[in-house]
């Protein structure tokens, strides 16, 4: 037996593709074969399966465990919940070696993938190439295993509200807090977690839902915190938080409405971290604003800028020792006092502790920073053939004109101005440019300097690519 994949679907973090098009149940089917098969050659035994509110969802994991079985491996059934608490069931749990979530994270309704853990590292890149080059050789190890269900929501629960210990309850019973699960997987976890924290919390659309019939589960798109922003406004809450659709990602605005970005969430939690931990190093992608990398620098820490990418960023982390890292996409990863995955509920009850221990609220935190003024993710199609070369095409003429530039991932210019930067996605025939200044006219010379480099590489920046 073998079986080959769908080109589009063997993506560089996981694989996504799209149901009964692209990927369907031989396709999970071959994943348990081939990571099983990976798996017990490296000497595991034992594997951790959850999944996410798709419609499905169900029908994948049942392929999938029979997969992973074929090859000898026991499967841990968690059932439905968000990508984090299976990371944590794989974490936690001394007597499993690897975990795969079924997820479709913030694409729309029709989508669906996978996300998986290999004895505690990421997998991805290159192990994924190796998982789609053992199924079309049939490269499978044979076995038989077991399969067990194993509860462990409460368990998650219980770990994250260790992040509220020797915080006074009473300095919280005030707060007011907004909560948006998008009908997302996470919402089952966030009504027990909500249920057990201090304060008053207001919750939107926490049924699973898979075709997301309030918004898209995505927060790091404005539109899509309007119906928080409402709640915000109405009840005149602190703050809101929002979650993607298998609840690795957090968005979240503040008590005025205003959204609270990535970078921005990143230097609260850095700020706080710091006060505990001087000297460390934190993490961030190279989308983050400067503005991050010199709140980090304020505070005793190093500031790291590193490649976009949640498993490209956890890597880093493991090898440099980070204990704090995020991406602007939202992922924020604690390896302070937890286990250095991405995990948007946890985040969610870190930015409770950390304007408890630094005596200020949410609102006023957001207000002390500096008014950066940023374009968007800018994302436009170019060929795939194209998108790498045009990027060291650019990174040779910025070199050979003396301009100050970081080349961790794609091009960062940094002028007089602010900066710029023009990236390859590894997921998608697109190039990300954004560009970050204190002024209008900044940003219009930054935008300009990037439209002049495209038009050299025979390019234009448009049209605009969806996710």
């Amino acid at each position: 037996m073998t079986h080959s994949f769908h080109p589009t679907v063997l993506r560089e973090y996981d694989i996504r593709g799209i149901i009964g098009e692209t990927l369907g149940a031989d396709d999970a089917r071959a994943i348990g074969r081939s990571f099983g098969s990976m798996l017990a050659e490296a000497g595991g035994r034992k594997v951790a399966v959850g999944y996410d509110g798709r419609v499905s969802s169900p029908m994948l994991e049942h392929a999938l465990v029979e997969g992973l079985n074929a090859s000898g491996m026991d499967v841990v059934r968690i059932g439905m919940g968000p990508t984090p608490m299976l990371y944590y069931a794989e974490a936690s749990a001394e007597d499993v070696d690897g975990g795969i979530e079924i997820t479709g994270s913030h694409n729309p309704a029709n989508y669906n993938g996978f996300k998986m853990v290999f004895q505690g590292r990421p997998f991805f890149g290159a192990d994924i190439q190796e998982l789609g080059r053992r199924s079309s050789a049939g490269e499978w190890v044979d076995g038989s295993g077991s399969v067990e269900d194993r509860d462990v929501i409460d368990a998650y629960i219980e770990r994250m509200l260790e992040a509220l210990d020797g915080i006074d309850p009473a300095s919280l019973a005030g707060l007011k807090v907004g909560w948006d699960a998008g009908n997302g997987a996470a919402g089952p976890a966030l009504e027990k977690l909500a249920a057990r924290l201090p304060g008053e919390h207001h919750l939107l659309f926490t049924d699973v839902d898979g075709e997301f019939p309030n918004h898209h589960p995505d927060p790091t798109v404005e539109e899509n915190l309007a119906d928080l922003r409402n709640l915000v406004a109405e009840k005149s809450l602190d703050f809101g938080v929002a979650f993607d659709g298998d609840g690795d990602r957090i968005g979240a605005i503040d008590g005025e409405g205003r959204v609270i970005w990535g970078d921005q969430l990143l230097m609260v939690f850095a700020e706080d971290l710091l006060a505990r931990r001087k000297g460390a190093t934190i993490i961030a992608d190279v989308k983050a604003s400067r503005a991050l990398f010199d709140h980090v620098a304020a505070h005793g820490g190093e500031p790291l800028m590193w490649k976009t990418g949640h498993s490209l960023i956890k890597s880093k982390m493991k090898e440099t020792g980070s204990p704090l890292a995020g991406e602007m996409s939202g992922h924020v990863f604690f390896a302070d006092e937890y286990y250095g995955y991405d995990d948007a509920l946890y985040a969610g009850i870190r930015l409770i502790a950390a304007a408890a221990r630094l005596g200020k609220s949410v609102t006023e935190l957001r207000s002390a920073m500096p008014p950066m003024i940023n374009t968007p993710e800018m994302r436009f199609q170019v060929d795939e053939s194209r998108k790498f070369a045009a990027i060291g095409e650019i990174a040779g003429r910025v070199a050979a004109s003396d301009a100050l530039a970081d080349t961790t991932d794609g091009v960062r210019v940094t002028t007089d101005d602010g900066w710029w930067l023009l990236r390859a996605s590894n997921t998608q025939d697109v190039l990300v440019a954004r560009a970050e200044s204190e002024s209008e006219e900044g940003l219009a010379r930054l935008v300009a300097q990037i439209d002049e480099q495209l038009a050299e590489s025979g390019l234009e920046r448009g049209p605009q690519a969806g996710h």
